[in-house]
Formats: C-alpha cells, sequence, structure tokens
C-alpha cells in the first residue's frame, strides 16, 4: 500500500498524496468550484480530475517535478525557466475566464488591505518599521491600472511542473480568474529573482520589471502573518522576509 503523505495542511484546506493519486480537502467548495472550472478551460498542462466528492477533490499527479521551491535552489534549467514563461504567458493571452480572481483585486481594495496589513506587522512588532516603510513605498508601483488577463492568481513556484525542459502542467487553481498578469509572474519568481530574466525572455514580451519588485514586497508583506499563524515560516532563508530585506 502506498504511504499518504501530508503535502499542506492548516485551517482551511489539506492536501494528502497516495501513489499518484493527490486528494485535495477543503471546506470552502467555491473554492474547488473555481479550480475545477479553471483547469477545464485554460490553455496550459493541467492535472487529471479524477473525481470529486465534497469535500475531496481527486487529481492524478502530474509527470515530472515542481521548478523549485520558495526558499531553496531551483532544479529547472535556464530553458525550463524559459520555457514557464512561454507558458504563463500563453495562459495570460487565453480569453478570459468569468471570474475575478486574486490577481484582480481592485487598486483601492489592495492599498487599504496593504496599509492595514503594514500596521499590524509594525503594532505587533512582527517586523521593523524601516523594513515596512520601505517595502511600501516598493509596493506603490504595483498600484496603477493594468488590463485584465487569465491568471492563475496563486502561481507559486512549487505550482509548476517540469520534466527536463518541458513544462508537464501547472495546480492549485483555485485562485484563478481576471487579473494582473505582472501578478502571476512576481508570484512565479518571488525568492529566484536570478531566473526573472529567463522568465520574461520565455514570455516575449517587454516587462515592467519596478512592477515585479513591487509584487515582491506587495505580496510578501500581505502573507508574513497570515503564514506566522498558520504554521509556515517567512523568516526563512530565501522567503518573504528575505525578499522584503533584499529591497533595502
Amino acid at each position: 500500500m502506498d504511504e499518504v503523505q501530508v503535502v499542506v495542511a492548516h485551517s482551511e484546506r489539506a492536501t494528502l498524496r497516495v501513489g499518484d493519486v493527490f486528494l485535495k480537502v477543503d471546506a470552502d467548495q467555491a473554492r474547488i468550484d473555481v479550480e475545477v472550472e479553471a483547469m477545464s478551460i485554460a490553455p496550459v498542462p493541467t492535472p487529471e480530475v479524477l473525481w470529486r466528492k465534497p469535500p475531496v477533490l481527486a487529481i492524478r499527479a502530474l509527470r515530472g517535478a515542481p521548478l523549485g521551491l520558495l526558499g531553496g535552489p531551483s532544479t529547472g534549467s535556464p530553458a525550463a525557466w524559459a520555457a514557464a514563461g512561454a507558458a504563463i504567458r500563453k495562459l495570460h493571452d487565453a480569453p478570459l475566464p468569468p471570474r475575478t480572481g486574486r490577481a484582480g483585486r481592485s487598486v483601492v481594495a489592495l492599498a487599504a488591505e496593504l496599509d492595514s496589513e503594514c500596521e499590524s506587522l509594525v503594532k505587533g512588532g512582527i517586523l521593523p518599521a524601516d523594513l515596512v516603510l520601505r517595502n511600501r513605498q516598493v509596493a506603490e508601483a504595483a498600484l496603477r491600472p493594468w488590463t485584465p488577463a487569465f491568471t492563475h492568481g496563486d502561481l507559486q513556484i512549487a505550482h509548476l511542473f517540469a520534466d527536463g525542459d518541458e513544462v508537464t502542467g501547472i495546480i492549485d487553481w483555485s485562485e484563478a480568474g481576471q487579473g494582473d498578469a505582472l501578478y502571476d509572474l512576481a508570484t512565479f519568481t518571488l525568492g529566484h529573482e536570478e531566473h526573472l530574466g529567463d522568465v520574461v525572455a520565455g514570455y516575449g514580451t517587454e516587462i515592467d520589471v519596478d512592477v515585479i519588485h513591487a509584487w515582491w514586497s506587495l505580496r510578501s508583506l500581505l502573507v508574513v502573518r497570515w503564514l506566522s499563524e498558520h504554521g509556515f515560516d517567512p523568516f526563512a532563508p530565501g522567503c518573504e522576509v528575505d525578499v522584503l530585506r533584499s529591497r533595502m
């Protein structure tokens, strides 16, 4: 019998792996609805849905391995990172999905959330005030008008699988929808700044790098407290707090 592996688990959802099957348990069925719908229309490789019986979604494991991990080395070659950029561009060029995703929050709402989170980080003694202030200044460049694209919404490097230089699939689509394309690119390259050029080369169009830097700061500021409260360590080497420090 295959071993049961806990991939990720917190109060909102859990993912287990048994052999070549992933079991996603989510109390919020709306997230699963978004995920299944997005995978069915995304023009990039996605996992095969085996069955769904709320609150569980079963999907088949992808060939290959994650391109890398936040806080760890990339297992991919420059060509693999460029192939990832090309796959992301294909997604962003696709017809818009019906929903607004995580990457599509309004500038006004996002700025208000960011200011509130920065205040909490400083008042709670989680991060130094100068670190928060500097990154809040950097984050400002992300708060601008953008053209909606089909975005993944949580395109962490661990969510893109590759076999050699071939992209074999993208997982975890529960935050997908219309949004800012540069949010996806920033999320994907977070903590791996050395590969941003490879990704942009594969993406195939001019990118405002200052906005990518802004999203690195903004995203990190918004998640540090949540990660700390849910059993993750944003202070680990190469993770979110190191990303914030790199902007100083």
